[in-house]
């Protein structure tokens, strides 16, 4: 298949807007399944995890193909749930468009303003399709002046609804300017055109009116029609929002109700097409591995190979199952690539494209696929994969640091091995997971993004892994700062083997605002001093950095300047100014006032609005300073910020006080001082 007739997208929103039951209606209307799978019976195709269909959200992003008009299209269900951010994240990374779901309740929540900042930083052209139009509170004209205010959007309707909750009848075309209805016969698979209703006509000429406009700005050629009264060709208006589109000027808006099977199949054909194909898709940048310079990859499937394992999946009979996005160049079965990340050759057993879990097997993959290669042993999320004669490594990828840890051990000896196996399974696929030995403890400790996080990897652990362990409460991981600044100086020397290992440098330290990480800065001149002496020095630093001040956690938000180096270049040793360097930093942080720092979450509580004088009660119970407040028909919203040790179990506090009928989700914010 022409890599023209290709597309890449994920489905992404926030939790409970639909992605999964609108990916249900894709598939079905492609003739990948027979019959539509509901999230609410636990059928869904894409999530075949047990868990998705138990809990009735996606965890894992699930990735499928299908064919609409001709098309190939690559589907990533991407998860909603703020504590799954790392599969957004990495599915972000290899998509060339985008479908943004909104509830027409809901509207742009929170997450969804996540995801939007994530597809942003991807440049990832986008559409949008307005989803619940048959949900008591639906406001399609609302979901527009929300994506402008909140998402900087410019949206254009290419549908607008007739009725909406229950008298949600069918959607005007405004491109052709015909009523759309679907039939319930056949599950919407028949679509009647007719012509717009009376009642219908002035809103239907205003939002045309509308469209003619946004894209005239756009297009001479629109324009001069438009003044001169003449009609202007359909296709001659698709192809210039095609053009805003994929410069991300405009996002064309649909609306249905997945559902109901309304509007879905329009929406496949606005991702035919709206979105682009992967040679029109931004251009990847490259890092050369030599010298670290960036350049730009030409989409080419004769050029180069150069592809990115962005997620894995463990399976118990194949093994690791890399999923890969191929940018430059084809991958053949059979033959062994270069894992340019790691510096080491394997070999591809199989090659798959994936029908959710379905495998179909292949022979190849070429530029702009997406597949699976099976018979990696050491790969990892991020790996670039290529020839060892192109050593060029796509972007890393970043992820936020775990913020919630909890004690696990196995129930006796003989489960031991057991537990190091599925944790070491767990941390392969989800680079936000990790454990770790504590020290002073003894105890084996888990960490993740969240409570929900947490306790879907334990329930994998014993259910899916078989593996019977015992598991503590949660608790937070705290982070070390400083109060002010301070300089000072270290020497160091030891004989060694009858060798003297000395060192000196003089070093300034000072708190840096909430979310700058750590910085360290090298002032000093380095012109005369081997480069591996100031490796040494970077080391010892960031390994004190990792290791604390006073209470043993990680530091944060710390800006270390090493301002003079003595080097002796008889006796100085990188070991000595790695050590040197550690010593400095640990002496002159804790002169600087240690404090410890505590994970504050983002917090949004939405619930009926008579509950919410109790919800925000609850919050500031909770140490919580409430930032701002929504008002939407059915529901209030709240979004507050607390402190993590605060808001453990606050899902119950939530349920009684709201009688059941209060949702939340948390992400986090920054660190701040946790005062004692």
């Amino acid at each position: 298949m022409d890599d023209k007739s290709i597309r890449n997208i994920g489905i992404m929103a926030h939790i409970d807007a639909g992605k999964t039951t609108t990916t249900e209606r894709i598939l079905y209307y492609t003739g990948e399944n027979h019959r539509i799978g509901e999230v609410d019976n636990g059928e869904a195709t894409m999530d075949w995890m047990q868990q998705e269909q138990d809990r009735g959200i996606t965890i894992t992003s699930a990735a499928t193909t299908c064919y609409w008009r001709d098309t190939q299209i690559n589907i990533i269900d991407t998860p909603g749930h703020v504590d799954f951010t790392a599969e957004v994240e990495r599915s972000l990374r290899v998509l060339d468009g985008a479908v943004g779901i909104f509830c027409a309740v809901g509207g742009v929540e929170p997450q969804t303003e996540t995801v939007w900042r994530q597809a942003d930083r991807y440049r990832i052209p986008r559409i949008a399709f307005v989803n619940k139009m048959d949900r008591l509170g639906a406001d399609f004209f609302r979901v527009l002046e929300d994506m402008r205010k909140k998402l900087g959007a410019n949206p254009v309707p290419l549908f607008i609804p007739v009725g909406s909750e229950n008298a949600f009848s069918g959607i005007i075309d405004l491109v052709s300017m015909e009523y759309l209805t679907f039939s319930s016969g056949d599950e919407g698979k028949t679509i009647t055109r007719s012509p717009i209703p009376e009642q219908e006509k002035a809103k239907a000429d205003e939002w045309r009116e509308k469209l003619i406009d946004s894209v005239a700005s756009f297009s001479d050629e629109i324009t001069e029609l438009y003044f001169e009264g003449a009609d202007i060709p359909a296709d001659m208006i698709i192809s210039t929002l095609r053009k805003c589109t994929l410069s991300r000027e405009l996002l064309p808006v649909f609306v249905g109700s997945s559902l109901k099977n309304i509007g879905v199949q329009t929406l496949l054909d606005g991702v035919v097409d709206l979105l682009p194909s992967p040679p029109e898709a931004e251009p990847v940048e490259i890092i050369n591995a030599k010298n670290g310079k960036t350049e730009t990859l030409p989409h080419s499937t004769t050029g180069p190979l150069e592809a990115l394992i962005f997620k894995i999946q463990v399976d118990p009979q194949a093994g690791p199952m890399c999923f890969v996005r191929i940018y430059s160049g084809t991958l053949k079965k059979g033959v062994s690539v270069y894992n340019i990340t790691k510096g080491k050759k394997e070999r591809i057993n199989r090659l798959l494209r994936m029908h959710a879990d379905r495998p179909e097997e292949l022979s190849e993959l070429k530029a702009g696929d997406i597949g699976v290669i099976i018979g990696f042993r050491m790969a990892q999320t991020g790996d670039t994969i290529g020839a060892e004669n192109h050593p060029y490594l796509l972007e890393k990828m970043s992820f936020p640091n775990p913020v919630i840890s909890v004690a696990i051990e196995p129930s006796s000896t003989a489960e031991q091995e057991k537990l190091q196996k599925a944790l070491q399974t767990l941390a392969m696929e989800d680079p936000t997971f990790t454990y770790k030995d504590d020290a002073e403890t003894g105890q084996l400790i888990i960490s993740g993004m969240g409570e929900l996080h947490l306790d879907v990897l334990v329930t994998r652990i014993k259910d899916e892994m078989k593996v019977n362990c015992r598991v503590g409460n949660p608790q937070v991981s705290y982070r070390e700062c400083i109060r002010g600044e301070a300089s000072g100086k270290e020497e160091f020397s030891r004989t060694i083997a009858g060798k003297e290992n000395t060192a000196g440098l003089s070093m300034t330290v000072k708190p840096l605002p909430p979310k700058s990480g750590n910085i360290l800065n090298i002032t000093a001149s380095t012109r005369d001093i081997p480069e591996e002496i100031v490796e040494a020095i970077k080391a010892g630093v960031n390994g004190a950095f990792s290791g604390g001040i006073k209470f043993g956690y990680e530091c944060t938000d710390i800006e270390a300047d090493v301002t003079a180096i003595d080097y002796d270049e008889n006796t100085s040793t990188p070991f000595a100014f790695t050590s040197c360097a550690a010593m400095a930093f640990d002496r002159i942080a804790a002169e600087a006032g240690a404090v410890l720092m505590q994970p504050v979450m983002k917090v949004q509580v939405s619930a009926p609005s008579e509950y919410i004088g109790d919800v925000i009660s609850t919050l500031t119970q909770r140490g919580g300073i409430v930032l701002s407040m929504e008002s939407r028909p059915g529901a209030d919203t709240v979004i507050a910020e607390a402190p993590l040790e605060k808001m453990f179990g606050y899902t119950t506090v939530l349920r009684s006080s709201t009688q059941g009928r209060g949702s939340f989700s948390m992400e986090f914010s920054h660190y701040a001082e946790k005062t004692m």
